[in-house]
C-alpha cells in the first residue's frame, strides 16, 4: 500500500486507555505493515491494532480520538499533526481498497431499475397489448369497428347504400369470401384509400374501385389484398398499438374506449396508404378463392412492369373465367352511391 510505506517508520506519542475505568497512559504510537502498534517508553508492546478495523471517534477535532474497532473499549488519543495526517491518509487509503457494499447494493439496485425499465418501455406495452387482444370479444371488437366507421363517416361521409349495389356488394364478397365468416364491406364516397380493415370484421373501400374500373375482379383482388393485410396484423391490434398504453389499460379493465382516440385513429387510417402485400401470399389468395390476378395487377399498373409476378402466377391463366357478377349486378355496383 503506497500510503502505508510512506509512513511506515513514522512513531508519535499519545494517551491510550485499555478500558474506561483505567488511567491514561503516556505511549509510543508507530506504524507497522499493517498495525498501529502501542508501546511502552521501554518499546515494550502494550497491543496492537489492525489498521484495517481502526476507527476515529472525533472527526476534525484535537486531539484526535482512536479505537481499535466498534466494540472496543480501548482509546488512543494524538496530538501530533503528522501521525494524524498519516493515519487518516492510510484509512482512508484502506477504505478505498476494501469491500463497498453499498456501492455493491446501489449498482445492483441501478441495474435492477434499468431492467425494470426497459420492460416498461419495450415488453410491457406490447404484452398487455396481445393480452387483451387475446381476451376481447367479438361483440366488443363489432362495437369498436362500428365505433370507428362513425368517426370515419364524419370525415369522409355516410356509407353508399342503393338497394340494388347492396345486394350486388354482398353477392360479390360472397363469392370472393365464401362461408361463414365473410366480412362485411362498406363503400364510402369521398376520395379515401382504396381498402381499410376495421375491428369486427370490417372492411370499408373507395366508391372508385367500384366507379372506376370495368370489371368487378379489380374490386375482388383490392378485398383480397386487404384480406392479407388482416390477416398479417389484427385490426383491434394495430389500433391499440396506435392509441398507446392507457387506452389499453382501460380497454382491457373496463371494456371501454373513448371517442378521442377513436377519433385520432380514423383521421390517420383515412390518410394512410395501405401496406404492400407480398405476392406470394397475394396469389395464394387468389388461388384460393380461384380468382384471376391480371385484372386487378393491371389496374395496379397498366404496364405491368411493377406487378409482373402476379400476372405470370395467374392461378386461373389457362382457365376458363367464369363473371364473378352478371353484367345487370356489376351495373347496380357500379351505381351504389346514386341517390334515387
Amino acid at each position: 500500500m503506497t500510503a502505508l510505506q510512506q509512513y511506515r517508520r513514522l512513531e508519535a506519542l499519545g494517551l491510550w486507555r485499555e478500558n474506561a475505568a483505567d488511567q491514561r497512559r503516556e505511549v509510543v504510537v508507530s506504524l507497522g505493515d499493517a498495525t498501529l502498534v502501542v508501546s511502552t517508553a521501554h518499546e515494550t508492546a502494550l497491543t496492537h491494532w489492525s489498521l484495517a478495523a481502526v476507527e476515529r471517534l472525533n472527526p476534525g477535532r484535537i486531539p484526535a480520538l482512536y479505537s481499535p474497532g466498534a466494540d472496543s473499549t480501548e482509546r488512543l488519543e494524538i496530538e501530533d499533526p503528522d501521525m494524524i495526517e498519516a493515519l487518516e491518509k492510510v484509512l482512508a487509503a484502506i477504505r478505498r481498497s476494501g469491500p463497498h457494499p453499498g456501492r455493491l447494493r446501489w449498482l445492483l439496485g441501478a441495474g435492477f431499475g434499468l431492467g425494470a425499465l426497459a420492460l416498461a418501455v419495450f415488453w410491457l406495452p406490447e404484452a398487455l397489448t396481445r393480452q387483451t387482444v387475446a381476451l376481447l370479444p367479438e361483440a366488443k371488437r363489432a362495437e369498436i369497428g362500428g365505433a370507428l366507421l362513425d368517426e370515419m363517416t364524419r370525415l369522409a361521409g355516410q356509407p353508399c347504400t342503393a338497394p340494388r349495389g347492396l345486394g350486388a356488394l354482398r353477392d360479390l364478397t360472397g363469392r370472393v369470401f365464401p362461408g361463414p365468416n365473410a366480412p362485411e364491406v362498406v363503400v364510402l364516397p369521398a376520395t379515401i384509400p382504396d381498402t381499410i380493415a376495421l375491428p369486427g370484421n370490417l372492411i370499408v373501400i373507395s366508391a372508385a374501385l367500384v366507379e372506376d374500373h370495368e370489371t368487378p375482379e379489380v374490386l375482388a383482388g383490392y378485398l383480397l389484398a386487404e384480406e392479407a393485410r388482416r390477416r398479417a396484423v389484427d385490426p383491434i391490434h394495430a389500433l391499440l398499438t396506435e392509441a398507446g398504453l392507457t387506452v389499453t389499460f382501460r380497454l382491457l379493465t373496463t371494456g371501454l374506449i373513448a371517442t378521442e382516440p377513436l377519433a385520432e385513429y380514423a383521421m390517420t387510417l383515412l390518410s394512410r396508404p395501405e401496406a404492400p402485400v407480398p405476392a406470394a401470399k397475394l396469389i395464394a389468395l387468389f388461388d384460393e378463392a380461384r380468382i384471376s390476378t391480371q385484372p386487378y395487377a393491371f389496374a395496379r399498373d397498366v404496364s405491368g412492369e411493377t406487378v409482373l409476378p402476379l400476372i405470370e402466377a395467374d392461378p386461373l391463366r389457362n382457365a376458363d373465367r367464369a363473371p364473378l357478377l352478371s353484367d345487370q349486378s356489376w351495373v347496380s355496383l357500379q351505381e351504389i352511391c346514386t341517390r334515387s
